[in-house]
């Protein structure tokens, strides 16, 4: 037990000073310690604390990118926490994006055709592991540090625990929903022996979250740390996915009206334009989000965003590198009569889009009425994309044919904030934008669904309402105003538009006609040679009632589809739900007919299997001892 807790320290602190290296391997758990460091090293105040901020350090997942498994090492995106990949690309949110040969991997993902020798699950499993290691450390040396009076006291004791189980639990968390059979290891396991997967470990992630809503304090005094309300939170989300919803319901009772954030503001939604701009983060509608910084002082993009980094429009001021589109799919639900959304009828009336047209062809974007979140949420063209200018459609597409004409948004930063929020130094972007874990719209719709489960459809529609009223406020709406700040010319008159001498794809502002108009190329003298792009067409309206309890539960989750679209959500939500075959299925039927070429029809949802990802195989050749592995494989695979 000694040799196993030394290596726990060892890896402990290679890790938080980036010296993990490829040479490791998978085996590093199996290893026997050379030269390790003794336990009173770190058995003070500046070790601990140091080890704490090793796990939280490993919340990027970006230390386990790359080893051994044919993957570039900068493949930061296999196991981004945003779930990006798996959560929305999985969950008929979005496509892979760029072309048909460029990660290939993501393709075999996309189609539902994993095994358990995929890479990516291995390199997922691995940063989740590594996560619980670093934990599990410093709950290891904790016990050791002495109490000294105006050093280190029980209450900075209790916090630090508090804050290592959170983190554990939150690690947990995401392997028990993608791998569901997994084993529990703590810092009372021997890490050198395999450990068998064969226990439900919900209850000890419970147990993690409840010590820390217990012991962390309301305020702390840095807004990344996890505070108590962020602890209930997890464990009220725990509690759903058990489908508890009467101990969630008893949770969300408290954290609605009494809830704030690690910073002190209390929980609330903030207006659309700011929920997920990175120069607004740590907003009041933070519950908790993995904190990013532009310039972190190492010259890299490790601490911003490296597993967001593909997802930006291609050949665009962003410059890499086309992955990540919305599909038509989720485009159409944003579609509303009378300001509702058509929640069982929404794939019957397209929203218009650019699909096959060039960019220097006309085109005229949908007239129909929409939720004003879609433009919040998705880059389609002619739309003001920040103040970037009107999406200029196909121009920013790698392949239209493949993955369809729209761009993911809601990571995307303002230009005017370019040099705030931005690292440039690598051939992909790094950017400061927080990745939301929880945040209060995802509170509130989850106590919604518990309402509906177990208490008052009354209350669920108060609920709902607020989020969707919120959503109405005008005044945050996308609108062309945001064209201007670096429009071409603003000009009051058509013939001062034509007499400029615009390059292809130039913008200008029209103050007679409160209009964008965009140059196609060809002649700027010729008005046939620009597009005109009008207002988007806004109307969403707040429910009057939610109906019957199978109704609401409808209007709930396609509520959370509007909301939390492209925020790694869905598939994990269609799979507790129990509705993933239904809607997985009908979205790779429905966008494959417009994407002959593309993974989606390669192959489909399987109930009793494709709700949980393959044990990797790696780890189950790992946990062999004597011809028996400890690991057991998930069914279906």
């Amino acid at each position: 037990m000694k040799n196993s807790r030394n290596l726990i320290f060892i890896l402990a602190v290679i890790f938080i000073t980036g010296m993990f290296t490829k040479a490791c391997g998978d085996e590093f758990l199996t290893r026997p310690a050379m030269g390790s460091l003794s336990e009173d090293v770190v058995a003070d105040r500046n070790g601990v604390e140091t080890l704490l901020m090793g796990a939280y350090g490993a919340l990027s997942q970006t230390g386990s990118q790359g080893w051994g498994d044919g993957l570039p090492g900068d493949g930061a995106w296999a196991v981004c926490p945003s779930n990006w990949l798996y959560g929305s690309v999985l969950g008929t949110e979005a496509h892979k994006g760029s072309d048909a040969g460029d990660q290939p991997q993501m393709n075999t993902l996309g189609g539902m055709n994993v095994s358990p020798s995929t890479g990516f699950i291995n390199l997922k499993w691995r940063g989740l592991y590594e996560g619980i290691a670093r934990a599990n450390s410093v709950l290891s040396v904790l016990p050791d540090v002495p109490i000294s009076e105006g050093v280190f006291s029980e209450a900075d004791k209790a916090r630090i625990e508090a804050e290592a189980r959170f983190l554990r639990g939150h690690f947990y968390f995401e392997l028990k929903r993608f791998y569901n059979n997994v084993p529990w290891i703590d810092e009372t396991v021997d890490a050198l022996t395999p450990q068998p997967n064969d226990q439900d470990i919900w209850p000890n992630i419970e147990a993690d979250f409840q010590f820390a809503y217990n012991n962390l304090p309301a305020v702390q005094g840095q807004a990344g740390r996890p505070n108590s309300w962020a602890a209930a939170s997890y464990l009220a989300k725990t509690y759903m996915y058990q489908q508890k919803f009467s101990e969630a319901k008893a949770l969300y009772d408290q954290i609605i009206p009494n809830g704030n954030t690690s910073n002190g503001l209390a929980y609330d939604l903030v207006p659309l334009d700011q929920v997920h701009n990175p120069v607004n983060k740590n907003n009041a509608e933070s519950v908790f989000a993995i904190q990013a910084s532009a310039d972190d002082g190492t010259g890299t993009i490790q601490n911003a965003n490296p597993g967001m980094m593909l997802n930006y429009p291609y050949n665009s001021p962003f410059r890499c590198c086309g992955f990540y589109q919305p599909t038509l799919y989720l485009v159409n639900s944003f579609q509303t009569v009378d300001g509702k959304p058509l929640i069982n009828d929404f794939l019957s009336t397209p929203v218009k889009n650019d699909l096959g047209v060039l960019s220097s062809e006309n085109f005229e974007p949908h007239s129909g009425t929409l939720d004003p979140r879609l433009d919040w949420t998705v880059g389609r063209r002619g739309v003001p994309f920040h103040d970037w200018g009107p999406h200029p459609g196909q121009r920013w597409v790698r392949d239209q044919a493949y993955s369809g004409p729209y761009a993911s948004k809601k990571h995307i930063w303002w230009q005017k904030d370019d040099q705030d929020v931005n690292n440039p130094s690598q051939w992909a972007p790094g950017t400061s934008y927080n990745i939301p874990i929880i945040r209060f719209a995802d509170v509130l719709l989850m106590a919604a669904e518990a309402e509906i489960e177990t208490g008052s459809l009354s209350q669920a529609l108060q609920y709902i309402n607020r989020v969707r009223e919120r959503a109405a406020d005008e005044s945050a709406w996308v609108k062309n105003e945001f064209n201007r700040g670096y429009a071409f010319e603003i000009v009051n008159s058509e013939a001062e538009m034509l007499a400029l001498e615009p390059t292809s794809g130039s913008w200008v502002v029209r103050e007679d006609t409160g209009t964008t108009f965009v140059y196609l190329g060809g002649g700027a003298a010729d008005i046939n040679n620009w597009n005109e792009y009008s207002e988007p067409n806004y109307n969403i309206a707040l429910y009057d009632d939610l109906g019957n309890q199978q109704q609401a539960r409808e209007i709930v989750r396609f509520e959370r589809k509007l909301e939390l679209a492209l925020e790694g959500h869905r598939y994990f939500d269609l799979v507790r739900w129990g509705v993933a075959e239904e809607e997985i299925n009908e979205y790779m039927d429905y966008e494959g007919d417009f994407f002959p070429a593309s993974y989606i029809n390669e192959g489909q949802f399987t109930p009793n299997k494709n709700e949980y990802f393959p044990i990797p195989q790696r780890q189950i050749d790992l946990s062999t001892v004597g011809g028996t592995p400890a690991l057991q494989q998930n069914t279906g695979y």
